[in-house]
């Protein structure tokens, strides 16, 4: 972490969304900036995005948030359509995660990610190995994150800054080829007697566990 890095969402006065511009703003002039989509100031704004972003379009959002993402990525393994995945979407883009990556099934649920996928890059892999080919080229480790013997407790390890965090289906979690080509697989210590924790838990808490160790947080 240092002092230049990206600090947190600045979150508003509370309000969900905005009306429109004329209303909420009389005292000021309908912006022509740009980034500003024209229908929202007129209609209001009410999707699910920070106050920060109200009236933006699409295409500024994802602009400005390219500008800052962290040098981490989210890797989903997708055998059958798991429910899962539009939760772990939605909460790597709270996080800013730089990319999102569906391994196997092309299609995947997109219910769970309340529409945050379209401010969250998304990128497919056809298997494994094209996802770890991948991120050797671009110098990112690979941490699979599973329940399994000789994983390393997530609490005692200290997660890299630039790497892919690999999580499986719900159930059988991270497949055996994933956990052979990691350079580790880390596992979230647990005191109940469930066997697991739900995946879009789980990935929740590694996220916020490198968001611990290397955001800027200030």
């Amino acid at each position: 972490m240092s002092e230049g890095d990206p600090g947190p969402t600045e979150w508003g006065d509370g309000k969900v969304g905005l009306g429109p511009w004329a209303e909420e703003y009389p005292e000021l002039n309908v912006p022509t900036d740009e980034r500003y989509d024209q229908e929202l100031l007129t209609a209001g704004d009410r999707r699910n995005v920070v106050d920060h972003y109200r009236y933006w379009t699409r295409e500024a959002i994802v602009a400005d948030l390219d500008q800052r993402r962290h040098p981490f990525h989210v890797a989903i393994e997708n055998f059958e359509h798991d429910a899962n995945i539009g939760t772990v979407v939605r909460t790597a883009n709270a996080f800013l995660a730089a990319e999102v990556h569906i391994v196997g099934k092309r299609r995947w649920n997109r219910r769970g990610a309340m529409v945050t996928d379209r401010y969250q890059h998304v990128r497919h892999h056809s298997d494994v190995a094209t996802l770890v080919e991948w991120a050797r080229a671009e110098g990112l480790a690979v941490v699979a994150v599973d329940n399994v013997p000789g994983s390393v407790p997530l609490e005692k390890v200290e997660l890299p800054r630039e790497c892919v965090l690999l999580f499986g289906q719900e159930g059988p979690g991270v497949s055996p080829d994933a956990r052979m080509t990691a350079d580790v697989t880390v596992s979230i210590t647990q005191f109940g007697s469930t066997r697991s924790i739900n995946a879009g838990v789980a990935a929740g808490i590694v996220m916020h566990s490198w968001i611990r160790e290397h955001a800027h947080i200030e």
